[in-house]
């Protein structure tokens, strides 16, 4: 009874827009601009949703590995929540990533998310301990049963050192646990794999398939995927709609032209020295610092143990937006 009062006081009081079955086209997964003291700045991710929404962006994923949720708490967690559904204010739908590593801990930001008005949900399988594949498929029932609204899989092996198996995406696709996956494993011929899969049993007409691969979204496409979550569209989201709008459109030849200008700018990635830092303090500090440079968000700072982008790595990235016209 508890959750079904807090999915009413949600439904009641969110501003989220109609998900769609299945849902499709790109969707950003916003990064979470801060202050220069570590706090949210919720009128930087208000202003960023915006743009990416005009832009015509289908959704907004926050809290996912852009968002840099491993680093924020719950309060900071909320807070981003509460800013993106004001900023969609119920133009797209909202994905609220729950990520966490047991079940329990998960459906804790779940009903926080449900609350916070958000759409759906996007959960990883639990990690730091092993897992076994009928575990990680009660994990989701259990997320699922517990806060129901739509729920994704995020696929991200390098990060929770898992990679989701084929045949318990088939079996949750089918019951109806998941709505939909975010593949962010790398394994294209996997995921190609499971497309063919999910087409034989008819699935692909409700269940979402979406690519987390800025560098071959045109390949996604043809192969069957709904869409695309590019971490680059924080940046480049005009580019990312374009190229999903010339295939859908079949013009393979000018969607490969976008796509070959996406990847000269996913170059600033790796600005940042393999010496001094992660590459995910390169990415995301490069993805906060043009943010900053294109007058979106007023500070580039990334939440710690991150390192910041010295001066030197903020002229290349500077350099790589002026190649791509963005500057």
């Amino acid at each position: 009874m508890q959750h079904a009062a807090t999915s009413s006081s949600a439904a009641q009081h969110s501003s989220s827009a109609p998900f769609p079955a299945p849902l499709t086209g790109v969707v950003p997964p916003l990064c979470t601009p801060l202050t220069a003291d570590g706090e949210v700045d919720a009128a930087g991710l208000r202003a960023l949703a915006g743009r990416v929404t005009d832009a015509g962006a289908s959704g907004l994923f926050v809290l996912g590995s852009s968002g840099e949720a491993a680093f924020l708490d719950d309060a900071r967690r909320a807070t981003v929540l509460r800013a993106a559904v004001e900023a969609a204010d119920g133009r797209v739908p909202v994905l609220a990533g729950v990520i966490d590593m047991t079940p329990a801990r998960v459906i804790a930001h779940a009903e926080r998310a449900a609350e916070a008005g958000a759409s759906a949900l996007v959960a990883t399988a639990p990690f730091y301990t092993r897992t076994h594949p009928v575990e990680i498929a009660e994990h989701f029932r259990r997320i699922r049963a517990a806060v129901p609204l739509p729920l994704f899989a995020y696929d991200i092996p390098v990060a929770v050192h898992t990679k989701l198996p084929a045949s318990v995406v088939l079996e949750l696709a089918e019951d109806g646990t998941l709505a939909g996956l975010k593949d962010s494993s790398g394994d294209d011929g996997a995921l190609r794999r499971l497309l063919v899969a999910l087409r034989g049993r008819g699935l692909l007409e409700r269940f979402a398939v979406l690519t987390g691969s800025e560098l071959a979204v045109d390949g996604a496409l043809l192969a069957g995927v709904h869409g695309v979550v590019p971490g680059l569209g924080n940046v480049d989201p005009e580019g990312y709609v374009r190229l999903y709008a010339l295939a859908r459109e079949g013009r393979w030849t000018e969607a490969a032209a976008e796509q070959d200008r996406l990847a000269a700018l996913f170059a600033l990635t790796d600005v940042g020295p393999e010496a001094l830092m992660g590459r995910n303090s390169s990415a995301i500090g490069a993805f906060k610092a043009a943010l900053h440079l294109l007058g979106v968000i007023g500070c580039a700072a990334t939440a710690p143990p991150q390192v910041p982008l010295d001066s030197e790595a903020v002229k290349a990235v500077r350099h790589l937006l002026e190649e791509a016209g963005l500057l």
